[in-house]
């Protein structure tokens, strides 16, 4: 049972330790996507009189670091076909190159899930240096006690006068307040049924792709909002931009 807990607590160290490493990305259209004019960063699908318009880099609200967290992607869908349309988080995903389909969350989901408590991540940093040795040429920084022990300190290759004590590998915690946030919450995609002539635009905030894929789909099944029939389905194809 004790080996069990050491495994299940080493496991929730490393947990930690990687959440640190997670990078920000961002979506970019691929080359092969019908680009916006004047909007780099957005791409365009019809089909069956609905418009989507995509864009998975507009993300400038709190928190700033979102898209190391999750993937947000603006959106905008325009619906003149002559039916209601469907607006529902689990109509939209991104599909990776894994083939993995990754769910737009619903952000009141995400909020009654909150203990409201912040979310602290341990990221383990190795610090490394390499310095001219006093007699023995290269080798790694010891400080002045550091090296053969017995020799006087002006015979140890690896004698630094300028020895940090606080030199090394070390561990920094960092906190994240709860998502969503105020700002998650009003950017938001509304649910509903979006009826012919009407448009509506906000935020899907999908599970974080960083460090999985390099492109992705976004998919938006379109479903008749008084029948539940399907009538078509958009996708645009994304590239993964890592910071």
């Amino acid at each position: 049972m004790l080996a069990r807990e050491r495994l299940g607590l080493l496991g929730a160290v490393l947990v930690l330790a990687m959440a640190g490493c997670i990078p920000e990305a961002q979506l970019q259209p691929r080359p092969d996507a019908r680009s916006l004019a004047g909007e780099p960063s957005a791409a365009i699908a019809e089909t069956a009189g609905v418009r989507l318009i995509a864009d998975g880099a507009a993300w400038s609200g709190h928190p700033g670091n979102l898209e190391r967290r999750l993937t947000p992607v603006e959106v905008r869908m325009e619906n003149h076909s002559g039916r209601p349309l469907s607006i529902r988080y689990n109509l939209f995903d991104l599909v990776g190159e894994s083939r993995f389909h990754y769910a737009a969350l619903s952000p009141m989901l995400m909020e009654e899930a909150n203990d409201s408590e912040p979310r602290c991540v341990a990221t383990y940093v190795p610090r490394y240096s390499w310095q001219l040795g006093a007699t023995w040429g290269w080798g790694p920084r010891r400080g002045w006690r550091g090296g053969y022990p017995g020799r006087p300190w002006w015979q140890n290759p690896y004698y630094d006068p300028f020895y940090d004590p606080f030199y090394g590998p070390r561990s920094y915690v960092r906190c994240e307040e709860p998502l969503p946030t105020q700002d998650m919450l009003a950017r938001a995609l509304p649910e509903g049924s979006l009826e012919s002539g009407g448009t509506v635009d906000g935020f899907l905030y999908f599970q974080g792709v960083a460090d999985r894929e390099r492109q992705v789909i976004l998919q938006a099944r379109l479903v008749d909002g008084n029948t539940g029939e399907p009538f078509g389905e958009l996708r645009i194809p994304f590239q993964v931009r890592r910071d």
